[in-house]
């Protein structure tokens, strides 16, 4: 059979990548976006869908981009704590570029259009916390298209179930195996009985569930240097396709059994797979990621970097993960023979996600704190938003 003809993507467009059913996402999100238009350009002029927020990104714009000056200024005028600046500075950003999404928002009827927010990743194995933080947070920014991002934890399993049995739209972060995956779809299904029950809409509660591609073959990669050989050196870059191409399968199956059948009969959406963390190695290992996750029904966050990247030189060539788990578990078979274990991998990566992620955090606060106090004029949102009950 002929090879179909590679799909190039217009200068500045990934429409043809929204052909294939992939989501194009923006991580890392700042207020700069918003304010010089950029944000705007990209969602009209390349087909951005989306949006997550990255605190290892934010750190740097908190700390030194003139946008945040005033607001920052004036939050310490009213002596509010930098936990509290940090969650005022999120909500007064979330606004806006939820606002910004609101027209795919509303074009897709719900489907696209949405921004991921992080909670406080220290509440992460506190169920109850980190429920009445996503709450709280779904209040402040009041807007449709709000996702909240939860680790998936033994207590995020639970918040997840309870947030969106609330009607609250989830993303569940920090997957690294078909096990944890299959209890994050638990915990969705789980929290769309409990919404069912309750009467809430279901088509009303959009979650994502990602993998960090990225991070899967750093670590991977890091082991296999330390192997000698032409086999070990073959399996460089490969793993983290094949965890995805087993995640997607899972996800085929999960759709396919009698409970979200009844689920999708009241207006459940489908939980989508999200690729993150996909910035590795120079601009050709970037292209590389988004042109080799490609499948109906998923999404693809991307930094700035990749994202330049992707609209200029993306080349397609069909989709590469439907179908394809027989060659993903060859893959982690022959980093078995290797001495790599693939599922002893992914557990410590899941062990090692949150305190990575209340790193990043932490550093947001400590921007704060050293932005200097010059007194302004004025600054919209000068006063923390209230934390409702």
């Amino acid at each position: 059979m002929k090879k179909p003809q590679a799909a190039e993507a217009r200068t500045g467009d990934l429409r043809p990548l929204i052909a294939e059913g992939v989501s194009p996402w923006l991580d890392g999100i700042n207020r700069g976006l918003v304010t010089s238009g950029l944000l705007g350009r990209l969602i009209d002029r390349t087909g951005l869908r989306g949006a997550t927020t990255n605190p290892a990104l934010l750190a740097g714009p908190l700390r030194h981009d003139p946008v945040y000056a005033e607001q920052l200024a004036r939050l310490a005028e009213h002596h509010v704590s930098p936990e509290g600046s940090v969650w005022a500075v999120a909500v007064h950003d979330l606004r806006m570029v939820c606002e910004e999404f609101l027209g795919v928002h509303r074009a897709t009827h719900g489907h696209d259009g949405l921004v991921s927010a992080d909670l406080d990743p220290r509440l992460a194995h506190d169920a109850a916390a980190t429920v009445a933080e996503a709450v709280d947070l779904a209040r402040a920014v009041d807007r449709p298209n709000l996702l909240v991002k939860i680790p998936a934890t033994a207590a995020g399993l639970a918040a997840i179930r309870d947030c969106v049995g609330r009607g609250l739209g989830v993303h569940a972060t920090g997957l690294y195996s078909v096990r944890c995956y299959g209890q994050v779809v638990d915990a969705y299904f789980d929290g769309l009985e409990q919404a069912l029950a309750a009467g809430r809409p279901l088509a009303a509660i959009a979650s994502v569930a990602s993998l960090p591609v990225g991070r899967v073959d750093r670590e991977i990669d890091r082991r296999l240097a330390t192997v000698a050989g032409r086999d070990a050196a073959a399996l460089r870059g490969l793993t983290a396709q094949a965890a995805a191409r087993l995640m997607y399968r899972a996800y085929e199956e999960r759709l396919g059994d009698g409970r979200w059948r009844t689920l999708r009969a009241s207006g459940a959406r489908p939980q989508r797979l999200l690729w993150t963390d996909s910035a590795l190695g120079g601009a050709a290992a970037q292209a590389r990621y988004v042109a080799g996750l490609v499948s109906w029904g998923t999404a693809h966050a991307m930094t700035r970097p990749v994202l330049d990247e992707a609209v200029r030189k993306l080349r397609l060539e069909g989709d590469t993960l439907l179908g394809q788990d027989e060659a993903a578990r060859a893959v982690l078979d022959r980093l078995g023979r290797q001495g790599i274990d693939y599922g002893t991998v992914a557990r410590r990566l899941e062990e090692e996600s949150v305190p990575l992620l209340v790193d990043h955090w932490l550093r947001l606060h400590t921007a704060v704190e050293a932005r200097p106090t010059a007194r302004p004029t004025s600054c919209p949102g000068d006063q923390e938003p209230a934390r409702l009950p």
